[in-house]
């Protein structure tokens, strides 16, 4: 098994991975706003020829040791699908192994640390999403058609998902920051996401809220469907950036640590 694992990362541009049957570009960067590390985690896990396992953790600041937490979620996944191939355990199986070890060891280092976790496990040409909190993933066709969103656990992500909510004022709530299911609680649970197919030049998106926070939903779309993956990421921590640089009431803006993968099927 071949792995990259992106711990507190901090990058310039983003950086070009080829997995099987695909390519993928990774992007982090912390807070404009703070002097310390990034609090996230990223994972790229090339599993065998045919499976590819894509992770975004983002470690919770308002916690203590949130980057800890969220490479102890990359770290648990990894070592999970490291004994499931060796054992021939289902891909399902091996990535809720790792989430609820992870879970496990967070919570005995008593500290109260936390992350929010999404991950993508790609088999052939077949995605299945894995997620816990407010760190989301987007599956978009070619022509732009979304073909999977995650919803946020948390109230102000139930309540837009039902309707309650638009996405503007979503984007805009006083509670947005509100996780209510995280990796690091005893009630943890994982929300399993059914099984799609994967269609050659589809666009897989897995991110914090650092970039969901900045960017409405048809403005990540019209930035990663198209045009070379390293240009798709670009534009989309380009964008995000500048919003938490300069703030203006007709955009959302919310400093934060960005990070995010973007995967493209080729093959």
């Amino acid at each position: 098994m071949s792995e990259t694992l992106f711990i507190s990362p901090s990058m310039e541009r983003p950086q070009m991975l080829t997995v099987p049957g695909g390519q993928v570009a990774v992007f982090g960067r912390p807070s404009p706003e703070k002097d310390t590390a990034n609090e996230d985690s990223l994972a790229v896990l090339s599993v065998h020829d045919l499976m590819t396992v894509l992770a975004v953790a983002d470690g919770l600041g308002g916690s203590r040791d949130g980057k800890e937490a969220s490479a102890t979620a990359v770290r648990c996944l990894r070592d999970a699908l490291i004994s499931a191939d060796a054992r021939h355990t289902s891909p399902r199986t091996a990535v809720l192994n790792g989430l609820e070890q992870a879970n496990r060891d967070i919570i005995a280092r008593g500290i109260g640390s936390a992350t929010t976790v999404v991950v993508a496990a790609i088999t052939g040409d077949f995605l299945r999403s894995y997620h816990v909190g407010d760190s989301g993933l987007l599956q978009i066709g070619q022509r732009g058609r979304m073909k999977q969103q995650t919803v946020a656990h948390s109230p102000v992500g139930f309540a837009e998902a039902s309707g309650m909510l638009s996405e503007e004022e979503a984007l805009h709530h006083a509670e947005r920051h509100y996780v209510s299911n995280t990796l690091g609680a005893a009630e943890m649970s994982i929300e399993v996401g059914p099984a799609l197919k994967l269609n050659r030049r589809d666009t897989v998106l897995l991110a914090s809220d650092g970039l969901f926070d900045n960017l409405r939903v048809d403005e990540i779309v019209s930035r990663a469907r198209a045009g070379a993956l390293e240009q798709c990421a670009d534009r989309l921590q380009a964008t995000a950036l500048h919003r938490m640089a300069t703030p203006h009431t007709s955009q959302p803006s919310k400093p934060d640590d960005l990070s995010f993968i973007l995967y493209r099927r080729t093959a």
